[in-house]
């Protein structure tokens, strides 16, 4: 389960993706609620937990905007707001739970589950484009016969570049969407998996080309 946590407080950040990731959650960490929107829009989760106190844009503006602009996913709110109006403003504008600070990570966990069963969109095991597909429970890119289990930084690139064939993505987008904030690779590193990719597009015969726009980004094509 992929899983987008928003939180300022870094530390509190740190240690909750810890405990997510040791129990199997894929976890995208931002800090501000103006990437927690726009990483909610392009991120394919499975459930988003959003601190209602951010920098940028707040965590209800953020769900009421992610609404009305189709999204279902599940979202839990958390903040150190504890006031009944409070929770009542976060559930009307679309959230699906409310759990305030400090927490139990017990309940935390408990929560997250919950609202993952309740979840009403169907998020699917494949992502296809062309003549590919990428299995994203095993991490196997396919074409034709031929199917390869993909490095991790490999599949993190390529599931970006799939699950966003539409628009152009910047070095910079990818690096912090393949990559995460708190990496240390840099520019160079997408190049450098960029140009993996390809090599591994053409030694699977793929109609499908990673093509580049300068000074906007890189995007998936099928040369007509």
């Amino acid at each position: 389960m992929k899983l987008l946590y928003a939180e300022d407080e870094r530390p509190l950040s740190e240690a909750v993706v810890d405990i997510l990731t040791y129990h199997k959650y894929i976890v995208d960490a931002v800090y501000d609620g103006e990437d927690a929107y726009d990483y909610a829009l392009t991120g394919g989760y499975d459930g988003i937990i959003l601190d209602i106190m951010m920098p940028r844009r707040d965590g209800i503006d953020v769900v009421s905007a992610l609404r009305k602009n189709g999204c279902k996913t599940p979202i839990l709110l958390l903040t150190a707001k504890t006031q009944i109006e409070d929770r009542i403003r976060g559930l009307d504008m679309g959230a699906d739970d409310y759990l305030p600070k400090p927490f139990d990570m017990g309940e935390l966990l408990a929560r997250i589950r919950s609202m993952l069963r309740r979840r009403e969109v169907f998020h699917p095991d494949l992502l296809s484009f062309g003549d590919l597909t990428l299995n994203i429970q095993s991490g196997s890119l396919s074409c034709g016969d031929m199917e390869f289990i993909l490095p991790k930084q490999e599949y993190r690139l390529m599931e970006q570049l799939m699950a966003n064939h539409k628009i152009f993505l910047s070095s910079e987008d990818l690096l912090v969407k393949a990559w995460g904030y708190n990496a240390k690779a840099d520019i160079n590193s997408v190049w450098l998996y960029i140009s993996y990719l390809r090599k591994r597009l053409a030694a699977m015969n793929s109609g499908v080309e990673i093509v580049s726009k300068r000074n906007i980004g890189y995007r998936l094509e099928i040369p007509i």
